[in-house]
């Protein structure tokens, strides 16, 4: 297993990590925090209910915590509501080859890992919920390519890598343009154009676009 830091060596592998004027960066972290306390406390009733759906309707955790690549190809722990059964790691090897997606990704429509109540949460994106914590505490943006698992880094060409020199986010380009419905060449192309787009109306953009999107539940799986 490779240490921290031999990790995010490879991970940031002819990566240049973009400067940005820092009014953007000031003003995206505050943002970030203030948001993400505000949807916190607002949606805390929800997140409440969603827990007890989670914790009534299958057995195992509330929460399913996994490792995701973050900025300079920092790992960290990242939570989501859980939404597939308890051996669904496991099990992951032996539908591998039902895989629909290309590239180091793994996307299964109908995915016998997940449960009925993770497929409602899926598709209006609620199991995201949790990541809020991540965005509070500094390791993710409300915008930004989404974090990827340590797997799928290791087969990331340069052009991927480069989606490593900023902070991961929440929802991103291709979340309002598609989701799973994409390939993984269109993530990678659509999260390389927010690099070279990033900017306080870029980020506001995106936002605004973001609850429509998730409404709509395309690509969701």
């Amino acid at each position: 297993m490779q240490t921290q830091s031999a990790f995010e060596s490879a991970a940031m592998k002819r990566a240049e990590i973009p400067r940005r004027p820092v009014p953007y960066r000031v003003w995206k972290r505050g943002f970030d925090l203030a948001v993400s306390l505000v949807i916190l406390a607002v949606l805390l009733p929800l997140f409440i209910i969603l827990a007890l759906l989670v914790k009534l309707t299958s057995k195992g955790p509330v929460f399913y915590a996994s490792t995701r690549i973050g900025r300079c190809g920092k790992p960290f722990k990242f939570l989501k509501f859980r939404t597939m059964y308890q051996d669904a790691d496991k099990r992951l090897g032996e539908l591998m080859t039902q895989n629909e997606k290309d590239g180091p990704i793994f996307k299964m429509k109908n995915d016998p890992r997940i449960t009925p109540i993770g497929r409602f949460l899926r598709k209006y994106s609620l199991d995201e919920l949790p990541q809020l914590i991540h965005v509070a505490k500094g390791e993710m943006s409300m915008v930004g390519p989404r974090p990827p698992v340590p797997r799928e880094v290791e087969q990331y060409d340069e052009f991927a890598r480069q989606r490593l020199t900023v902070k991961p986010g929440i929802t991103c380009y291709w979340q309002i343009q598609g989701r799973s419905n994409l390939s993984f060449e269109e993530w990678m192309e659509l999260d390389n154009k927010y690099i070279q787009d990033m900017s306080f109306w870029t980020d506001v953009k995106i936002l605004i676009q973001t609850p429509a999107a998730v409404l709509r539940g395309e690509g969701a799986y």
